[in-house]
């Protein structure tokens, strides 16, 4: 049986890491927004090329806190609208409906499976004031075509960047340093995941980095000192350490995940079978993703060949029970996106030879 994802393979290469941190991490009695969290937080927003990283509980709180920062500096209102990609993750939609704004979904694009840019401008009104690209699968959104709309109508750029640690646009450019703000997530099957929840908020901005540091833990600007209503979303010192030590990891990690994907695009001849298109660095490939017409078929036969496979996602977000308000819309590109995706296994960990398997299996559906 070849894994959707070998997590335990993925990780034991930094087994003896992971130890010493821990057995510092005890020894240390500094449990909470320590060193590490601190160190952490130079270094991811180095990498990204940020000024600031502040270390969050998860990838919800972070693009929640965003919104929430925003609000204070006066630049966000409850009730104000922001256009989020009809196809993405449901996280995405719950962060915007918690902070008190409104979330309006913009029909998929069905080649890049990020923003139809023909139908996003038909939905900014007066309300609209920001955009939330969604890296989906661990590629870059078109953000020349999101910052001119940004640019024109003057509109906040959020980054949904949960998927796509280290992605480099095509002036270098990482993901996390493309727009205002950028909200990541550190889940463990993330390609920078850590062994529990985390997350966190990289930015340019001085001002919205301050308010999320406070925000993040109860308002608080110094012991005692509460000057907002806050939240208590930290990223956890133990977590920030076992980050730390697959970082310098990561963008040999994303080239090999590329070099997988680049063998299935080349290799995989199959007309039954769609296949993801990219170019340079702007994809690490956290899923690799295909359609098939006929997915229980595929399923069915993926299962009798021993492929593992996950769906991202199955069910459209206007057609899910939690988000009723969005039930009679219809948007028929990302209802067949929902209804055909199927994803492969990929991971920096795969063996040849069951990359081999994964091509020959395809081959003969």
């Amino acid at each position: 049986m070849i894994p959707f994802l070998n997590l335990q393979a993925y990780n034991q290469r930094f087994e003896n890491d992971f130890k010493e941190k821990f057995n510092s991490f005890l020894a240390s009695g500094y449990y909470i927004l320590g060193n590490e969290v601190k160190a952490f937080e130079t270094e991811f927003a180095a990498f990204c090329g940020t000024k600031h990283c502040i270390g969050v509980g998860n990838g919800l709180d972070a693009l929640r806190l965003i919104i929430e920062g925003y609000k204070l500096l006066g630049k966000l209102s409850n009730g104000d609208e922001i256009l989020v990609a009809s196809n993405t993750y449901i996280a995405t939609i719950i962060a915007i409906k918690q902070a008190g704004l409104q979330p309006v979904l913009v029909e998929a694009d069905e080649t890049t499976y990020n923003f139809s840019f023909k139908k996003i401008q038909s939905q900014i009104t007066t309300k609209t004031k920001a955009i939330m690209p969604v890296h989906l699968y661990g590629e870059i959104s078109p953000m020349d075509e999101v910052l001119e709309i940004a640019n024109q109508h003057q509109l906040l750029v959020i980054e949904d960047a949960a998927q796509v640690h280290g992605a480099k646009d095509n002036d270098g450019n990482r993901a996390g340093n493309l727009g205002d703000a950028a909200g990541f997530s550190f889940y463990p099957t993330k390609n920078l995941g850590a062994l529990g929840d985390g997350g966190a908020i990289t930015t340019n901005d001085s001002d919205l980095a301050e308010i999320v540091k406070k925000l993040r833990n109860y308002g608080t600007s110094s012991k005692y000192v509460n000057d907002e209503i806050g939240f208590n979303s930290r990223l956890d010192e133990i977590q920030a350490s076992f980050l730390r030590c697959k970082l310098p990891y990561l963008d040999e990690d994303n080239l090999k995940r590329r070099n997988i994907a680049q063998r299935y695009v080349s290799e995989i001849k199959n007309k039954k079978i769609i296949l993801p298109t990219f170019e340079g660095e702007s994809h690490v490939f956290h899923l690799f993703v295909v359609r098939v017409e006929n997915r229980n078929h595929f399923e069915t036969y993926l299962t009798k060949n021993e492929i593992g496979f996950l769906i991202h996602y199955p069910i459209a977000l206007h057609h899910q029970k939690a988000l009723k308000e969005f039930k009679d819309l219809s948007f028929p590109v990302s209802e067949m996106i929902h209804q055909q995706v199927i994803s492969l296994p990929m991971s920096p960990v795969m063996k040849d030879i069951e990359v081999d398997k994964v091509i020959s299996v395809l081959n003969a559906y």
